[in-house]
């Protein structure tokens, strides 16, 4: 079931988020003689490998340790340390995420500053790759694509909450844009949450009535028809890892098994039988949405 929940940055679309490395990674090879003060421009997200370092950071000081990481906000003093045991080793790479090509991503959200990694079996041998793949002084595409999925490894074990959003003027198109893009994306991540729709709205900095015709302009659905449809994406992914229909309709918050099923059609575009065939002909090769070559647009068609 892990697999198929809703992420914190899942409603945000790959072209809306530029990552940009800042400088070359830094391969963190510490010896007990290893310190530092200072301060950076941009944001530093450390992950430890090996051996132990000791930090303050705002007045708060801890031990950082291997399978964790942390985020060190631009304009941050931090100050560290060797601590102890092996060669302190791991990674920091200097970042910047901006979202619509203007607003920094994470300054938008309330993140813990240091966690465990709670998938580090798997992030482990990227992180140690990309430790020692990484050029002495330049950035490649291949540190792209395994910083990122490092960086958001990071966002979904740290993250509080979104930060309260403040208007642009009405008319602005990146503002604007930016709070529909975090209110989809608070959607996606709990579409079983009975009043989300609802609490995005109240809590965007717009007028509810113009908030909504601009989420449908732009998303193509009325928050709430979003997270309905979001309701039924779960539902699709529970019918092909194997639930029952009355399994999927129970799970995603339906009692009555047929009214589910109606809504499934309405939203997908066949009914959950259907869709639960298809699924099993495509594993033998027959592709179920006859869109191979495009993107996938609901309700389906001859899905059959």
């Amino acid at each position: 079931m892990d697999e198929i929940e809703g992420g914190v940055l899942s409603g945000i679309p790959a072209s809306a988020l530029t990552l940009n490395l800042t400088r070359s990674a830094i391969k963190m090879l510490h010896t007990p003689s290893w310190t530092i003060d200072k301060t950076n421009s941009v944001h530093d997200l450390v992950i430890g490998l090996s051996g132990m370092g000791r930090y303050v950071i705002d007045g708060n000081e801890f031990l950082f340790g291997p399978g964790e990481a942390m985020l060190i906000p631009a304009g941050t003093r931090f100050v560290g340390e060797y601590a102890s045991g092996a060669l302190y080793i791991g990674v920091a790479q200097h970042f910047t995420l901006d979202l619509f090509g203007q607003h920094d991503l994470i300054s938008q959200m309330h993140l813990r500053p240091r966690v465990t990694l709670s998938r580090w079996a798997l992030l482990q041998p990227v992180v140690q790759y990309y430790h020692d793949i990484s050029p002495p002084s330049s950035t490649t595409l291949t540190q792209h694509h395994l910083f990122m999925f490092m960086l958001i490894s990071y966002i979904e074990d740290a993250f509080i909450a979104w930060r309260v959003q403040s208007a642009g003027p009405v008319g602005v198109g990146d503002t604007i844009s930016m709070a529909i893009t975090i209110a989809a994306t608070q959607i996606t991540a709990d579409p079983l949450n009975a009043d989300i729709a609802e609490r995005v709205v109240a809590a965007a900095p717009y007028n509810p009535d113009y908030f909504k015709r601009e989420f449908r302009r732009q998303i193509g659905w009325t928050p709430v028809k979003f997270q309905e449809f979001k309701r039924m994406e779960r539902a699709m992914n529970l019918l092909e890892s194997g639930k029952t229909i009355t399994e999927t309709a129970v799970s995603i918050g339906y009692s009555d098994v047929y009214y589910f099923s109606r809504m499934f059609k309405r939203y997908i575009g066949a009914s959950p039988s259907a869709y639960k065939e298809a699924v099993r002909r495509s594993r033998d090769g027959h592709f179920p949405r006859g869109e191979e070559d495009g993107q996938v647009i609901y309700p389906l068609v001859n899905i059959t």
